[in-house]
């Protein structure tokens, strides 16, 4: 039950507040005197109210002056400013100095009361944001997780944030593996519709007719192998989120249903005839350059202004190298719980390795590296050894800093001799560190004329 203080020098109105608010289900203490208020936000160890309703004239003290001190002291508590109609400058300087807003005596009841909703919901969804970020800057192992802490994908985050409370409808642009379902997610999970379903869709994985019954749903005998009637996923997600992952490889016709319901807000099921309305946010993600989809006629210029009402771009990881080290960890610290092994960290050169490399797959190929160096690695390090080959090739590299004058082949040679001596010649174990087969070893130890051992 959210708690309000109320200060203000004139009886009538504390009576009239302190009924009309409690009877509306919050709890509430009243102060005659700016001092009792400081005196009693000065004793509690906790911030002891969600919001303050404060006269912007009182006997004992100036008004903004104790604002500025609640401004200050409890940053975290807003300030609504009441206000008589002789003192309409005092509350806009109010406004200024940080007081969240100002209401005018008398106040009509709905007017007060749809104020403090509005700014408790928003309160709320602050904190929850804040607690949300902290969580997720400190590590948080969760499979929701976002772990960042470049500037790039500060903004990207943010405006995540920001768009979430809105029930626009999203399109999340970036490479294959750079996070778009979990931009979604968060989407999804700072919404007012969190409540509801969140629901996801992968549209390249799908061919026409099974991405239109998982979409819409089916009655039996709708097509062959229809022999039950079938809830689609538009109808799972009402009231809240459809992620639709790959919206750039969905078919003409497949577009023309999916626009009515983003326009319409409706559908029907197929193999019936009767329309069903449905309240679904829509948050699509694309790999393609859909604007060049729309101008080569494979991708409609409705449908994808209808879906483009807010854009989210992801940038590759290459962009956003500060996040590889954090990504990096997380997915070490990931794999060795749910694989049990001991394996504490990276050493100097897998890292310098790992930041160096161009990451085409994006954090889902960090993600894939990361899980393969934790079930090859004997030690409590993660070694350059365990890396695979094109990582190594690049650390390499650039380490000489000869990229350009030290040829692949060269570069290959050194890594497969380092690797077999690592693994003192035990060619399988050699191989699966490389990532390659024992017959390619053995076809590259002959090609560069690499000495052998008996202990194969």
């Amino acid at each position: 039950m959210p708690t309000i203080f109320i200060c203000d020098d004139e009886p009538e109105i504390l009576r009239y507040l302190d009924k009309l608010l409690q009877a509306s289900g919050y709890r509430v203490e009243i102060f005659s005197r700016g001092k009792e208020l400081l005196t009693r936000l000065e004793s509690a160890p906790i911030a002891p109210c969600d919001v303050i309703l404060q006269d912007v004239r009182m006997p004992d003290l100036d008004g903004l002056q104790m604002l500025d001190q609640l401004c200050r002291r409890w940053p975290d508590i807003p300030v609504v400013i009441m206000t008589a109609h002789g003192t309409i400058d005092d509350a806009i300087s109010a406004i200024k100095q940080g007081a969240y807003d100002y209401i005018t005596k008398p106040f009509p009841k709905e007017k007060l009361l749809g104020m403090l909703e509005r700014l408790l919901d928003h309160r709320r969804l602050a904190k929850e944001n804040q607690q949300l970020r902290d969580k997720l800057q400190r590590g948080s192992s969760g499979t929701d997780a976002i772990i960042f802490q470049s500037q790039a994908f500060r903004e990207v985050y943010d405006l995540t944030l920001q768009v979430a409370e809105s029930d626009a409808n999203i399109l999340i642009m970036g490479e294959s593996g750079t996070g778009k379902e979990l931009i979604a997610a968060a989407l999804h999970r700072n919404s007012p519709r969190r409540a509801k379903p969140f629901v996801s869709l992968n549209c390249a994985a799908l061919s026409d007719t099974l991405l239109e019954s998982q979409l819409f749903g089916h009655v039996r005998g709708a097509f062959t192998g229809a022999v039950m009637n079938q809830k689609g996923l538009l109808e799972e997600a009402d009231g809240g989120t459809l992620f639709l992952d790959e919206i750039g490889d969905v078919s003409p016709a497949v577009q023309a249903k999916l626009l009515r319901v983003t326009q319409e807000k409706d559908f029907i099921v197929l193999g019936s005839t009767r329309t069903r309305k449905v309240d679904v946010r829509f948050v699509a993600a694309t790999n393609k350059d859909l604007i060049n989809e729309v101008r080569e006629g494979r991708f409609r210029e409705d449908l994808y202004y209808r879906l483009n009402v807010i854009s989210i771009n992801l940038p590759p990881l290459r962009e956003r190298r500060d996040d590889i080290e954090p990504l990096a960890r997380h997915f070490l610290n990931a794999s060795t719980r749910r694989m049990k092994k001991d394996v504490r960290g990276i050493d100097p050169d897998a890292l310098q390795a790992l930041l160096q490399y161009d990451w085409p797959g994006n954090v889902r190929e960090l993600e894939n590296v990361m899980e393969r160096a934790v079930i090859l690695a004997r030690d409590t390090m993660i070694t350059i050894g365990l890396l695979p080959l094109g990582a190594r090739r690049e650390a390499l590299a650039v380490a000489s800093g000869a990229a350009q004058l030290v040829g692949l082949d060269e570069i290959e040679r050194q890594h497969i001799t380092a690797i077999l001596k690592e693994t003192g010649f035990h060619k399988s174990r050699a191989a699966a560190i490389l990532g390659i087969s024992r017959k390619t070893l053995d076809r590259k130890i002959s090609e560069y004329h690499l000495a052998e051992r008996d202990n194969t």
